[in-house]
């Protein structure tokens, strides 16, 4: 297959295949004198891991390194996906079930303690962790799973992701490209780093949510019409422009 096809295939840019040979994570089978790339299904098996990883949260020049070990073994990286994916599904779910009750409380519907806003929020199993210990540190690690020990902590982190949310409504009429969006979103990404680990990845991926779930673009939205999409649309310039 062409680069072209393969990218309309898996739903990727052209230009992503394109520095994924560059930086030698994916090299095409061959390459024809015209400098056209082909890529056989034994490179497609090893697109399909990367992008697993890349779900994941991993960096590309991880992934690099893991696919690149002797010692990898595909059908071994399948099973640890599906399991690392399903333990993700579960902590998603408990996450949306959070901002349903977030809706009915910001509606007055039902009464929410601290406690209750945070669940799913847990980050004293993370099954990222060990990544992130050998990129960071334990002391680094650690110093994330402190921070929501006590209802004092707990509270003055929502009122910071209040804050913020505020203060990009603010701008929210600006292009999402603007120098102001871009310190604003910035902003954002810096706290959620705080609190957890997100590659730039997961955080464009992160944003297109916001748009892609009415029950968060409605919570999202709540500090004024649009934010939602204004976030998305910052977010994915933000990641794109920071690889």
């Amino acid at each position: 297959m062409r680069v072209k096809e393969v990218a309309d295939l898996v739903g990727i840019s052209v230009r992503t295949l394109h520095h994924y040979d560059e930086i030698g994570l994916l090299a095409p089978e061959e390459t024809t004198e015209s400098g056209y790339r082909i890529y056989s299904d034994n490179n497609l098996e090893t697109l399909q891991q990367i992008l697993f990883f890349k779900e994941l949260g991993f960096p590309l020049k991880k992934i690099k390194n893991i696919i690149n070990s002797p010692e990898f073994d595909r059908q071994e990286a399948l099973a640890l996906h599906k399991k690392m994916l399903l333990e993700k599904r579960m902590r998603l779910d408990r996450m949306i079930a959070t901002v349903d009750k977030t809706l009915k409380y910001a509606e007055g519907e039902i009464e929410m303690s601290n406690e209750e806003k945070f669940e799913g929020f847990n980050f004293s199993h993370n099954p990222y962790e060990q990544e992130a210990r050998e990129r960071w540190g334990d002391k680094a690690v650690d110093k994330v799973n402190d921070k929501f020990k006590n209802e004092e902590d707990q509270k003055k982190y929502a009122d910071a992701f209040n804050d913020i949310y505020r203060r990009l409504a603010d701008i929210r009429h600006l292009s999402a490209s603007s120098k102001e969006a871009q310190e604003g979103i910035k902003e954002w990404y810096v706290f959620l780093n705080q609190m957890g680990s997100y590659s730039l990845e997961a955080f464009k991926g992160l944003g297109q949510m916001y748009v892609a779930d009415e029950r968060f673009t409605k919570n999202i939205d709540q500090f004024g019409e649009g934010l939602a999409q204004f976030m998305c649309d910052a977010m994915s310039i933000y990641a794109d422009q920071n690889k």
